[in-house]
């Protein structure tokens, strides 16, 4: 058991045509939950550190409990930088411990993205930590990424190829019609499945990732505005076709808005039913198993991946 990379996780979703989640942290009780689900469904697991989260907690609070739930689990655990801003960053990040780094360098152009990207992989490789980068970019706000809807862009299957293969990166998070945060919609949601097809095709078992894939569970969203405040028009990707993406080459799929919903549901429900606790853990608690049972909901209608861990 330990800190590991994602390499063979990844090897081994390809070819058993599921994903590992990658599951965002900020706090002890999220990363609990995560854990404990991930133990009970022995799946292969990536705890990823956001901007927001490092700046929040600091990414050494955050590594220290992270290998406090390796130790406590047992399980193989990949932690990962989630969009990482320069290469500054992603340098400290790795001198702290983390497994897997993210360099997102999608906002500039190809040639330039291509520059980045190499810097952080040659820095990266020689310490035995594996690099995720982008191309083509989501629309959506989360912690520091927001890009308009005007400013998105999908994946070029032919650029796709030549990045990969220029860069020499572990794992590609590709834009083919996810988006951060809430995922907001006019009509039917649509992935383009055949533009995944291609990438997949061209690739030939190298690891995609697909950022933006909460899918927003509407009992959540009803627990959350129920007991006070409003998610207005909040839809997410429907669970069927992100079924569908890790069964096409999507090793890897993010997850953050999902936790949000589940923490925030539990919480405002204790309160609503409890308005005169004041005790950390008694709100806490019940939020953790909401996480808990979010992420074995995830793990086994969703991803797919339960019994993938090879410690378990």
């Amino acid at each position: 058991m330990g800190l590991v990379t994602s390499t063979e996780m990844f090897k081994k979703a390809y070819e058993g045509k599921y994903a590992v989640g990658a599951f965002n942290v900020n706090n002890m009780e999220i990363i609990q939950g995560i854990v404990e689900a991930a133990k009970e469904e022995k799946s292969a697991l990536i705890l990823q550190v956001s901007a927001g989260a490092r700046k929040y907690a600091s990414s050494v609070y955050l590594r220290k409990l992270v290998e406090a739930a390796v130790e406590d689990s047992g399980l193989d655990i990949c932690l990962h930088l989630d969009h990482g801003e320069n290469l500054d960053i992603v340098k400290k990040c790795i001198d702290d411990g983390f497994t897997s780094v993210m360099i997102d360098a999608s906002h500039h152009p190809f040639e330039e993205n291509v520059r980045i990207t190499k810097e952080v992989v040659d820095y990266a490789h020689a310490r035995g930590v594996v690099v995720e980068a982008e191309l083509g970019r989501l629309a959506g706000v989360e912690d520091a990424v927001n890009v308009k809807k005007e400013d998105a862009s999908y994946t070029d299957p032919n650029q796709a190829v030549e990045f990969v293969q220029r860069t020499g990166i572990d794992s590609l998070a590709i834009a083919i019609g996810t988006s951060h945060g809430a995922y907001k919609f006019k009509g039917e949601p649509k992935l383009d499945f055949e533009r995944l097809d291609i990438i997949t095709n061209k690739l030939q078992g190298f690891p995609l990732v697909l950022h933006g894939a909460s899918t927003v569970l509407p009992e959540f969203v009803a627990l959350c505005n129920k007991y006070g405040g409003d998610i207005p028009g909040a839809q997410g990707v429907p669970e069927h076709m992100l079924r569908q993406a890790a069964q096409s080459g999507v090793c890897k799929i993010n997850i953050d808005t999902d936790l949000r919903l589940a923490m925030t549901a539990a919480i405002r429900k204790h309160f609503a039913e409890n308005p005169s606790d004041f005790d950390p853990r008694k709100y806490l608690g019940p939020a953790r198993i909401a996480i808990k049972e979010m992420v074995q909901h995830k793990i086994k209608n969703v991803l797919g991946s339960s019994n993938s861990n090879s410690v378990l």
